[in-house]
This record gives C-alpha cells, sequence and structure tokens, in this order.
C-alpha cells in the first residue's frame, strides 16, 4: 500500500468513526421511517381502499364488466365470465386484508395508545372514522363473497382464521355503525389534512356512517325486513347525505402516483382493452340520457354506441370512456348523495318511514347524479318530464324503476352497480354469445386461502353450497 493508499484508507475510516459512537448504526436508514404515525397509516388506508375501488385492473377489479357498463375489445375471458385465468378473487381480497384492514387496524392501536392527544373526543372521533372504513371494508368483501375471516382475520397468531357468518358479520356492522354514530363530537377536530376524504370533517364522517347504514339496512331488506326497517329509520334520524357537497370523495392528484386508477388503466398504459357496452348504451340512448357526454366519448360516427357484450369489439368503432372518466384527477366515489335517495325511494316502497315520496327520492337522486357529472337542473328536468323516465309512467314496478335508473348513476362505481344489479334484478342485462361460465353471484374463494387456509375455505364453501359463481350471498334471495 503506498502512503497516498494509507492516507485515504485511514481518512475514511476517522471519518466513520466520528460520525457514530456504534458502527451498528450505519445499518440504519436515516431516510427510512420505522415508526409510522397512526394519521398517516390512516391516510395511507384511504388511498389504498379508494384505489382497489376505483381501478379498472382486469387482474383484480372488473366489476365494471360485470355490471355491464363497459366491454372488452381483444382478451374477452371477463366479460364472459371467467374469474379464475388471471385470478381475479385473490387479487382484490388481498388489497382489503393487506393494505387496507391491516392498515386500519395499525392506525387504530396507535390512536390509542398517543400520549400525544389530549382531547378524548378527539381520539374518539379519529378511532370511530377509521371504524368506518373497517364496516365499510367488511360490507364490500361481503358483499363479494359471502362468508369471510372476519374477527380473527387480522390475527398475525392465527393464521388460518374461521370464515364467520356473513349474516351475523352484518349485524355486527350495524351495531358497530351506531357505536361510531355516537362517538362522533362535531365540535371538536379528528384526523384534519390526514383525512384524504373529508378533510377532517366530523360532521360529514357522521353523515357518511349515517349513509352507510342506510346501504347496509336497505341490503338486507329481502332477507329481514324488521331489521332493515329499524336500521333504515334510524339512519335517517341521525342524517344522512343530502347534497352532493357530501359525497364520499377521493381526490386524485395530477402526478403519479397518486393519480386515478382508471387513468393509469386506461391512458398511461397506452391500452385499448375497453369500450362502452351496448347494454348501457341501448339504455341511455333511447332516454336521450344528459350524461351521455360525460360518460362516454362520441363513436367513429359522432354518435354514442356500444359495443356487443361479452365479444371482441373495435376500440375506434364505438364509445369509450370519456375525458371526464380517464382524467388523472377525477376523484374515486366511494359512496354518493344519489344512491342515498334511490334507496330512500325504495324504502319508501317498502312501507319505511323516512319522509317524502317515492317519486321526490327517485327525481332527487336523479338530478343529484346529473349535476354531480356536470349537467344542470334543467337538464334534469328535461330528462325527468319523459313518459319513459318519470316515476309514474316508466316501465316496471318499483324495482325495475328504481333499479334502472340507479343501474345507470352507479356508472363508473361497477361494484355497487353489480350489488344493486343482484338486489333490485334490473334492468335486464346481455347474455355473452360464448360465455366461459356462469353470470357471477359472487367472486368464488382466493386460490391461497384454498391452499393455505384449506379446512376453513371447505367449511365455508360446503356451507354455501360449494365454492362456486352461481351461489348467492345471504341477502340476494331472488
Amino acid at each position: 500500500m503506498n502512503r497516498y493508499s494509507k492516507y485515504i484508507f485511514i481518512t475514511a475510516i476517522s471519518v466513520l468513526a466520528g460520525c457514530t459512537d456504534n458502527i451498528t448504526d450505519i445499518n440504519v436508514s436515516p431516510k427510512t421511517a420505522y415508526k409510522v404515525p397512526g394519521p398517516t397509516l390512516f391516510s395511507n388506508a384511504e388511498k389504498n381502499l379508494a384505489d382497489i375501488m376505483t381501478t379498472p385492473n382486469v387482474n383484480s377489479n372488473v366489476f365494471r364488466l360485470m355490471a355491464q357498463q363497459w366491454t372488452e375489445t381483444t382478451y374477452t375471458d371477463e366479460s364472459r365470465y371467467n374469474l379464475s385465468t388471471r385470478n381475479i378473487p385473490q387479487n382484490f381480497w388481498d388489497p382489503f386484508y393487506r393494505d387496507v384492514l391491516r392498515d386500519l387496524q395499525e392506525a387504530q392501536k396507535l390512536t390509542v395508545d398517543d400520549q400525544s392527544i389530549t382531547d378524548e373526543a378527539v381520539r374518539k372521533n379519529r378511532l370511530a372514522a377509521i371504524d368506518v372504513l373497517q364496516v365499510f371494508s367488511y360490507s364490500v368483501l361481503i358483499n363479494t363473497y359471502g362468508d369471510v375471516p372476519y374477527t380473527k382475520a387480522l390475527d398475525y397468531s392465527n393464521l388460518h382464521p374461521v370464515y364467520e357468518d356473513a349474516a351475523t358479520i352484518y349485524n355486527d356492522l350495524l351495531k358497530r355503525l351506531d357505536n361510531d354514530i355516537a362517538s362522533f363530537t362535531t365540535t371538536v377536530a379528528s384526523f384534519g389534512s390526514a383525512d384524504l376524504i373529508y378533510d377532517g370533517s366530523v360532521t360529514e364522517w357522521k353523515k357518511f356512517a349515517a349513509s352507510l347504514k342506510l346501504r347496509l339496512g336497505m341490503t338486507l331488506a329481502d332477507v329481514d325486513p324488521a331489521k332493515a326497517k329499524a336500521a333504515v329509520e334510524s339512519s335517517v334520524t341521525t342524517g344522512v347525505f343530502t347534497s352532493n357537497s357530501d359525497n364520499a370523495l377521493f381526490e386524485y392528484l395530477p402526478v403519479t402516483p397518486n393519480t386515478n386508477p382508471v387513468w393509469v388503466n386506461l391512458v398511461q398504459s397506452g391500452r385499448q382493452d375497453f369500450v362502452a357496452a351496448n347494454t348501457l348504451i341501448d339504455i341511455m340512448n333511447p332516454l336521450n340520457d344528459p350524461r351521455l357526454p360525460q360518460y362516454f366519448t362520441l363513436d367513429e360516427n359522432d354518435d354514442y354506441s356500444g359495443g356487443k357484450y361479452g365479444t371482441s369489439n373495435n376500440y375506434g368503432k364505438f364509445s369509450k370512456a370519456s375525458a371526464k372518466v380517464t382524467d388523472p384527477t377525477f376523484a374515486g366515489d366511494l359512496m354518493d348523495y344519489a344512491e342515498v335517495e334511490f334507496y330512500l325511494a325504495e324504502a319508501v316502497e317498502r312501507g319505511f318511514n323516512v319522509g317524502g315520496t317515492a317519486e321526490t327520492h327517485y327525481n332527487n337522486a336523479i338530478t343529484a347524479s346529473i349535476t354531480y357529472w356536470g349537467g344542470t337542473t334543467a337538464d334534469a328536468t328535461t330528462y325527468l318530464a319523459q313518459p319513459s323516465v318519470a316515476y309514474t309512467t316508466a316501465a316496471g314496478d318499483y324495482k325495475e324503476k328504481i333499479g334502472t335508473q340507479k343501474w345507470i348513476a352507479l356508472y363508473n362505481r361497477g361494484l355497487e352497480a353489480w350489488v344493486e344489479y343482484r338486489r333490485l334484478d334490473a334492468p335486464t342485462f346481455n347474455v355473452p354469445p360464448k360465455p366461459l361460465g356462469d353470470f357471477p353471484n359472487r367472486y368464488t374463494y382466493p386460490v391461497g386461502e384454498q391452499n393455505l387456509n384449506t379446512a376453513n375455505f371447505n367449511a365455508a364453501a360446503q356451507k354455501q353450497g360449494g365454492d362456486s359463481v352461481t351461489g348467492k350471498v345471504f341477502w340476494d334471495k331472488f
């Protein structure tokens, strides 16, 4: 070693020695967070939830196809009801348990132990907001799969959680929402700017909790009318959404990785996998629906047309998702006012005491949808004046009237559109010319559960009559 090399070597050692008293500290990255605050985990859970509910990625969320809002161009497996080639059930299940519920659980623990929170009412507000999102997430899992792991789902000491009865879980979710609503104190703070849905507004979180309770109650209407009636009437007393300003929206940003997943999968990717489905277009066109230009682009003939559902379609020929829908900043919608008003219209028809008439709530719902998407109140009035739309003259019973218009309003919210189609059995869907399976009434359980939680998977599958897409979730009675 020459003297210059020796000098460099000694100098380097001296510098390292001078930087730390414990040489093992150099193994710790100063740029990596080892303790994550509760509010950060809450923010992360909100984004993860919005992403999995919003994405159109065919590896996980194909509900726009199940709801026949979109259809495919080249790869048609999903619109022909094949959910297994891409392991879709696994890829929807995992983000909920791993990325949403796990983050919420950790945020909950940290909030309980956070000594910097000096006002117990603030702590209770945070815990209630966390729980509302947990309830939301479990309700989505149940509506998608049926029985699921629940009370022991996130216990790492129990690697084989049992699947619990979906109806029993639903009852518990309603109780949890009651506790959350009672826990909210609207005069004190919550998560503040760490809350990416309501910016810390406790008033809005309380409305969201009540509106979610309304959703769960109405979902039970065919299987347990008494429980549904009690839940729905109680939620209205608490105070549900009353305008579009209450909508539970996740605002995306123009820069990755915080852009809307629709933009990521349809624009950034450069892929041309989807066009409008003829099922939706063929219903909206005769109604002169003012939302058509908000939902879709013009086709090659400067009109609106949909590709044939369940077949390959020419991407350039048909209407596609609009510039609004594919904008990187377009908000992810978890629940909105239009949905609430449709529930209230149905509740009136079922004899629940929620005030107003079915027609008024129906009109409010359609107006809310049109104005949310960029139309005007005048547009809604004109639309509602058509005999084919007006509540007193539109075809069918109340389920068909409400179900069809609600399905239209739930555009770009494929999962809820799929749920409401199964619940209200309206409108009439197309049948793929060459289906690869039956219409999915539920997702089958993930392959990982079959392989790693076999005994509990087998018990759950047997209870539901086999792990098949033809099986029905407990509330789907007709």
